[in-house]
């Protein structure tokens, strides 16, 4: 039986914006029943087929790095970020400061080889430094952003336009309800999104692998799966 190959994605943002919750309906096809906040690390996992229904396809795990977002973890987080082949960021479509904060939590796993920088450990409260040109010309690691808890937003018109962040790195963006599986459900266009993002993450791996920017890790990216949790810190619910 031939290995299945895999790929790490970063799903990153604030605590209580519902990175469990969207994680979870992504990965099992159902929502999660007793969603709780989560300490340090959990890791969930989901089947791709990459480019289905071609002759390439081919089929990938594709790993949910679910990070905690509490701040008195942000200067353990790092240990995490290696290796990343994409990034989910979520935000709570009531909390603008939680979509703010997204530009933190790219700095942070950006700076993800550099903990040390004022970048990571300052989080500093304005954007005068953010440069949207910069760090596009810095990684080009795939970005998808996930804005939840729209069954809460009074106003839909709110949620009709774009993330300032999705626009600026022409991200594709999710607005959801993580309860509701039909947000997620095959053929509608938030799953068409979701594939293509997978696709994405597992191209910029195969390329990085490639180019031999992690030779120390790629023996380790197609050993077998035991579990959809295979590895995690201690989960809090």
């Amino acid at each position: 039986m031939s290995l299945i190959d895999r790929v790490r994605v970063m799903v990153l943002g604030d605590s209580g914006v519902g990175k469990s919750s969207f994680v979870h309906l992504a990965a099992h096809g159902e929502p999660i029943k007793s969603p709780g906040w989560t300490i340090g690390c959990v890791v969930e996992v989901k089947l791709h087929e990459y480019r289905e229904g071609t002759p390439e396809q081919t089929t990938y795990f594709v790993e949910f790095w679910d990070i905690g977002g509490s701040n008195n973890h942000r200067n353990a987080r790092h240990v995490f970020y290696n290796p990343c082949h994409g990034v989910i960021l979520v935000h709570d479509l009531t909390n603008r400061k939680s979509e703010e904060n997204l530009k933190k939590w790219l700095q942070e796993v950006l700076n993800r080889d550099k903990p040390n920088t004022p970048l990571y450990t300052s989080w500093a409260s304005n954007y005068d430094d953010w440069d949207a040109e910069n760090f596009l010309g810095s990684t080009q690691l795939p970005i998808l952003v996930i804005g939840t808890k729209l069954d809460m937003v009074e106003d839909r018109k709110f949620v009709s336009r774009s993330s300032n962040l999705a626009s600026q790195f022409g991200a594709d963006e999710i607005v959801l309800d993580c309860r509701q599986v039909r947000y997620l459900a095959a053929g509608t266009t938030n799953a068409v999104k979701l594939t293509r993002f997978y696709d994405k993450v597992i191209e910029k791996r195969d390329i990085t692998e490639t180019m031999n920017s992690y030779p120390e890790r790629s023996s380790t990216s197609t050993s077998p799966l035991l579990s959809s949790r295979f590895y995690s810190v201690p989960h809090q619910d």
